[in-house]
C-alpha cells in the first residue's frame, strides 16, 4: 500500500476543510457584510465577536474548531492502522494521516485558497486539532488561555502563550510524533500574530471586550 499517496490525500483533503471561511459566510448571512471590514479585519472568532454577536462568535469558534476536528478524525479512522517509523519515531499510519489532515485543517484556515491565502490566525482550528488528537492537551492549553485571558484580556497574548507552551508539555507527556506535529503548530500560529506582537509591545493592543462595535 502507497502511504505516501494517503498522506498526501489527508493533507489535501484536510487543507480543503480547513479553508472554508465560517466566520466570513456566518457575518454575511447574519447581515454583518464583510467581516474583514471590521475591527482587525481578520475572519476568525475573536473578530467575529466585534459585531456584538457573541452567539455568531461562538459558532465561529466551534464551526472553525470542527473543520480541522473532523479532518484529523475521518484520516486517524480511514488510514489503515499499520505501524511505521518517521524520522525513526514509531507511529502508526492512521495516527500519522491524522496529525497530517488535522494540521493542513490549521493550515487551510490561516492560508485559505478561496480568500487569496488570507485567513484566521489559527487559534480555534488548533484547539479542535487537540481536542481530536489529544485532548487532555487540549485542555491545558484552554486553561492557559484562560488564565491569560481573565487576567490580562488580551486574546493575542492568552493564544501566543498557549502556543509556546504547548510543544513543551507536549514533549513532556507525549511521543516525538505528536510533538513534531504540535510545535509545527504553535510556530505557525506564533506567525499569523506578528502584527499582534508588535501592538503588544507598543501597547497598542486592544483588549477582549464584550461591547457592541458594529451594527447590522
Amino acid at each position: 500500500m502507497n502511504f505516501t499517496l494517503i498522506f498526501v490525500a489527508c493533507a489535501l483533503g484536510g487543507y480543503l476543510l480547513g479553508s472554508i471561511p465560517f466566520g466570513l459566510v456566518l457575518t454575511r448571512l447574519a447581515g454583518y457584510g464583510d467581516i474583514r471590514k471590521i475591527g482587525s479585519g481578520n475572519i476568525g472568532a475573536t473578530n467575529v465577536l466585534r459585531t456584538g454577536n457573541k452567539t455568531l462568535a461562538l459558532l465561529t469558534v466551534i464551526l472553525d474548531a470542527f473543520k480541522a476536528g473532523i479532518a484529523a478524525y475521518i484520516a486517524i479512522k480511514l488510514v489503515p492502522n499499520e505501524l511505521c517509523f518517521m524520522f525513526g519515531w514509531p507511529a502508526t499510519t492512521s495516527l500519522i494521516g491524522g496529525m497530517i489532515a488535522g494540521l493542513s485543517g490549521v493550515i487551510g484556515h490561516m492560508f485559505p485558497v478561496w480568500l487569496k491565502f488570507k485567513g484566521g490566525k489559527g487559534v480555534s482550528s488548533a484547539f479542535g486539532f487537540l481536542l481530536i488528537t489529544y485532548w487532555p492537551l487540549a485542555l491545558i492549553a484552554l486553561a492557559v488561555w484562560l488564565v491569560m485571558a481573565f487576567t490580562f484580556r488580551y486574546s493575542s497574548l492568552s493564544a501566543l502563550t498557549a502556543a509556546v507552551s504547548l510543544p513543551f508539555v507536549a514533549f513532556f507527556m507525549l511521543p516525538q510524533v505528536y510533538t513534531f506535529f504540535y510545535a509545527i503548530m504553535a510556530v505557525l500560529v506564533i506567525l499569523k500574530h506578528h502584527a499582534n506582537i508588535r501592538r503588544l509591545l507598543k501597547g497598542e493592543e486592544s483588549k477582549i471586550s464584550f461591547k457592541k462595535t458594529a451594527k447590522k
